[in-house]
Formats: structure tokens, C-alpha cells, sequence
């Protein structure tokens, strides 16, 4: 008998070839998935992209090669003053270059504008130590932040005790924006948090206060507060005492941020839950003791995007200022547009102030985030 083979199609007796697993990582299968998904987001994502090129290009061009970064001949040698007749094309960074001084320090005398940076320098020493420092310093860096930076600064700032009195009305651009700001964001967290217990308080008084002046602050607009406590403040002050504008503005911006804020942190405190609080009472803790040490580390960790949102919302509102005649850093700018000599560069002014801002905003918000991660803000796993 003669064996015969039997030859089996290639079809038969196995499965069928399949075509490769469609990828589900990457940053083609996420440009699949996010613009390329339908007719729809394809339509979209073909607009989008036309419209930045029609956009970014040319604003880049302007800003960079079209741009005019280094004075002329004449200007170098001493024979005239900078304009902006010689920014023929794009943005006309002349105009910043020759009045940076006043842009970030206003009216302060020159030869003592070391004063200011040597402030604002101890204060980023501080502001590190205290949220990014070792935690074995933390103590001491907030003594230092919150106890010896406010003195020596103003002594740095305002002047005497061997060092030449500069008055608040020569303080002005990007300084006097960060004087206001930062004493802002940093009074209106403490006081904040003592509105938002005095509301959730069970005495009457202190309670009734507590939602009179935080629904009045927050009914009426930041600039109105400013003029109130630039108009009334005096009137409830002794006749002879005389109080600048200064003071006035930033008690008003404070007590403005710390109704906001006190709302931001009595929606932290709803977040946690009733148990820890019967908790730490059964551990033998008092009220003030619970808050301190169980409710309230946990009620600003759950609360730090939402104070960073507001602390973002009023370094922006600073330049509402400018209403009362201080010169902070968008107004110090506008005040250059009227010199004859720069006719015609306002949207170059404006571009160097949106960018300051943004970079400053993006900078706290990028902290904020950090914060987040590192505190496993939310609950994360």
C-alpha cells in the first residue's frame, strides 16, 4: 500500500491571519483618538491648525525678527534719545529697553534701587525656606517670613535709621505691584481662615459678624473697595493722624482677598468628613486643638487649587490701583506711551505686560500643582 499525502489548504485546519492590534498608546493612537476621530473633529482639527498658522507665524515674526532690539548709532554715541521712529518694523523693544528702570522700580530713586532688590531677594529666600525648604527649617523659616521679613523690608523700602527716606508716593512699577500683592495674599490666608471658622462658629455674634462682612465684601467690586478704604479709612481715625494712600489701598485689597478666601477655605472645611472631627474630639483634643492639628491641614490641602485661583485673580486685580494715582506696573507702562517720543509703541508696552503677568501666573500656578502632588491633594492613590 502507498501512502499518500493528503495536502490541506491553508485555510483549512487553522485560524486566519489577523491584522496587527491597533495601538492604544503613544501620541498617534491620543492624535487618533482626540482629533482624528470622526468627520467632525477632523474638520475641526484642519480649522485649528489653519488658524495658528495663520496667527503664531506672523506674531512671532513680529515679536523676534521683525522686532528692533539694539538702539542706533546715534542713540549709543549720545547724540539724541531713543523713539520710536527707529522701530521701522514689528515690535519696538526699544522702548523697553530705555525705561526698564522706571517699568520695575517707578519713581524710587536710582542709586538706592539696590534697597529694593536686596528686599524682594530675603523675601524669595523666605518664600523657599518656608514651602520648599527642609522641613526640619520650616520653623524657623517662617519666623523669619512672617516676623523679620515685614520689618526689614519696610525699613529697606521706606528708608531711615542711616539708610535715605524714599515715601511711598516715589514707590511705583513692578515693585509697588509685588508690595501690594504680596502683602495681600499673605495677610488675607490667616485672616481668611479665621472668617471661615467664625462663620461655621456656633456663637451668634461672632457668627452674624463673620457673614455681614464677608457677603458685603464680596457683593461689591474690588475697585470699590479700594476707593472706601481710600475715602472712609481716614474717617475713622483721629483728625491728626494722616494715613497714605498706600496703607489704605492695601488694607482695602486685604480685606477683600480675605472674604474670597474665607469662602475657599468653608468649602474645604464642609469637605471633611464629621468623623474626623468626632475623632479628634475622642483623642481628648479641644476646638482649637482639633483645627490646628486634624481638620485644617487636611480642609487647605483640599482647598489649594481654589487659593491659588484666587491668589492668581488678585496679583492681576493689583492694576486696578492706577484708580487712586499709584503708578504700579501697567500704569507706570501706559504713563511712558505719552512721551512724545513714543508715539505709536502701545502694543508693544502692552505685549511686555501681558508676558510679566503670564509668567508670574504660570509660575504659581505650576507651584500650585506641584504642591498638589506632593500633598496627594484630592486623595489620590
Amino acid at each position: 500500500m502507498t501512502d499518500e499525502t493528503v495536502s490541506v489548504p491553508p485555510s483549512e485546519g487553522r485560524k486566519p491571519d489577523l491584522p496587527p492590534p491597533m495601538s492604544v498608546s503613544g501620541p498617534w493612537a491620543w492624535m487618533r483618538e482626540n482629533l482624528f476621530s470622526s468627520p467632525l473633529n477632523i474638520a475641526l482639527t484642519i480649522l485649528s491648525l489653519l488658524l495658528l498658522y495663520l496667527i503664531i507665524p506672523p506674531l512671532v515674526a513680529w515679536a523676534t525678527t521683525l522686532a528692533t532690539w539694539v538702539f542706533p548709532t546715534e542713540v549709543i554715541v549720545g547724540d539724541r534719545s531713543p523713539r520710536s521712529s527707529d522701530c521701522p518694523d514689528g515690535a519696538c523693544w526699544l522702548f523697553v529697553r530705555a525705561r526698564i528702570g522706571q517699568f520695575l522700580f517707578g519713581f524710587y530713586p536710582e542709586p538706592e534701587r539696590w534697597r529694593v532688590i536686596l528686599s524682594f531677594v530675603l523675601g524669595a529666600i523666605g518664600i523657599y525656606g518656608l514651602l520648599g525648604g527642609p522641613a526640619r527649617f520650616r520653623k524657623y523659616a517662617a519666623i523669619f517670613f512672617f516676623v523679620v521679613f515685614p520689618i526689614v523690608s519696610f525699613w529697606l523700602l521706606r528708608g531711615g535709621l542711616g539708610l535715605m527716606s524714599v515715601p511711598t508716593e516715589q514707590w511705583g512699577g513692578f515693585m509697588l505691584t509685588l508690595v501690594i500683592a504680596l502683602v495681600g495674599i499673605v495677610l488675607s490666608l490667616p485672616f481668611g481662615i479665621l472668617l471661615a471658622l467664625g462663620r461655621r462658629s456656633n456663637l451668634p455674634v461672632v457668627h452674624l459678624l463673620c457673614v455681614i462682612f464677608i457677603e458685603f465684601v464680596r457683593g461689591v467690586p474690588l475697585i470699590t473697595v479700594i476707593f472706601m478704604a481710600n475715602i472712609m479709612l481716614p474717617l475713622f481715625l483721629p483728625p491728626d493722624m494722616q494715613v497714605n494712600v498706600l496703607l489704605r489701598v492695601l488694607v482695602g485689597t486685604t480685606a477683600f482677598v480675605s472674604a474670597y478666601m474665607a469662602e475657599v477655605i468653608r468649602g474645604g472645611l464642609q469637605a471633611i468628613p464629621k468623623g474626623q472631627f468626632e475623632g479628634a474630639m475622642a483623642l481628648g483634643l479641644g476646638y482649637w486643638g482639633v483645627m490646628r492639628l486634624v481638620i485644617l491641614p487636611q480642609a487647605l490641602r483640599i482647598s489649594i487649587p481654589s487659593i491659588v485661583n484666587t491668589f492668581i485673580g488678585f496679583f492681576k486685580d493689583t492694576t486696578l490701583v492706577s484708580m487712586v494715582g499709584l503708578y504700579d506696573f501697567l500704569n507706570m507702562v501706559k504713563t511712558g506711551f505719552k512721551d512724545a517720543n513714543w508715539v505709536g509703541v502701545e502694543i508693544t508696552g502692552f505685549a511686555f505686560c501681558a508676558a510679566v503677568y503670564w509668567v508670574c501666573c504660570f509660575s504659581m500656578s505650576r507651584y500650585s500643582m506641584h504642591l498638589e502632588r506632593k500633598l496627594h491633594t484630592g486623595h489620590k492613590r
